[in-house]
C-alpha cells in the first residue's frame, strides 16, 4: 500500500488548462491525462482533493458563485474529490490560506483526516509547491507555459506530465527530482494494455 493517502491538485493550470479568472463552465477543459490520473489514485485508494487560489473573487472579477459553478464543473469532468479548498483573497490580503501559505493544505488535509506528511500537492507554479513545503507535504511541479524557468529549477520533485506524476506516488511519495513513469517498463509503452 502507497505511503501517500492523499494527493491535493490546483485547480487552473494542473487539472484543467488555465482561463484567466474563468467564471464560466463551459470554458473547462481537462489537461491531458488527468482523468486517468484520478481514476488511478482512486483505483489505489488514494483521496484527491483540489486546492486552488481564485483572487478574482477579491478583484471583483468574480463571484463566488462563479467559482462554485466552475468547480462543479471540473467535479463532474473529473470528480468526485474528497475535498474542495477555496482561497477568494487577493495577494495583498493577508490570508493564512492563500498558496504560497500552508493554510488551505493543512485545512484540506484536515478535512479528509490526512496527515500532511501523508499528502502530495501537485501543481504548476512554484507557490503551490512552497505551501506544500510550509505544511509538512510532499510537492511536485509539473511545469506548463506558465511555469517560469526559476520555479522549474528550484522543484524537489519535477514531473512531465500529470499522469507521470500520479504514476509516480502510487507506492509512496516521490523520490528523485525528475520523476520518471513508474509501470513496468513493458508496460509503460502501451495503452491500456494494448501496444500503441
Amino acid at each position: 500500500m502507497s505511503g501517500v493517502k492523499a494527493v491535493l491538485f490546483d485547480r487552473d493550470g494542473t487539472l484543467v488548462h488555465d482561463v484567466p479568472y474563468n467564471g464560466d463552465p463551459e470554458r473547462v477543459r481537462p489537461v491531458d491525462g488527468a482523468r486517468e490520473a484520478l481514476d488511478l489514485l482512486r483505483a489505489h485508494g488514494i483521496r484527491t482533493g483540489v486546492v486552488t487560489n481564485q483572487s478574482g473573487v477579491a478583484r471583483g472579477l468574480l463571484t463566488d458563485a462563479d467559482v462554485r459553478a466552475v468547480n462543479h464543473r471540473v467535479d463532474e469532468l473529473l470528480g468526485p474529490f474528497d475535498v474542495w479548498a477555496v482561497c477568494p483573497h487577493g495577494p495583498d490580503d493577508g490570508c493564512h490560506c492563500r498558496k504560497p501559505r500552508p493554510g488551505m493544505i493543512l485545512w484540506a488535509a484536515g478535512r479528509i483526516c490526512t496527515n500532511p506528511a501523508e499528502a502530495v500537492v501537485i501543481g504548476d507554479i512554484g507557490a503551490d509547491l512552497e505551501a506544500a513545503r510550509r505544511a509538512g507535504a510532499h510537492g511536485i511541479l509539473v511545469p506548463n507555459e506558465a511555469t517560469r524557468p526559476a520555479e522549474t529549477a528550484a522543484a524537489e520533485h519535477l514531473a512531465p506530465d500529470l499522469l507521470t506524476a500520479v504514476r509516480a506516488v502510487l507506492h509512496g511519495p516521490p523520490k528523485g527530482r525528475v520523476l520518471a513513469d513508474e509501470r513496468p517498463i513493458e508496460n509503460a509503452y502501451s495503452t491500456g494494455g494494448r501496444p500503441r
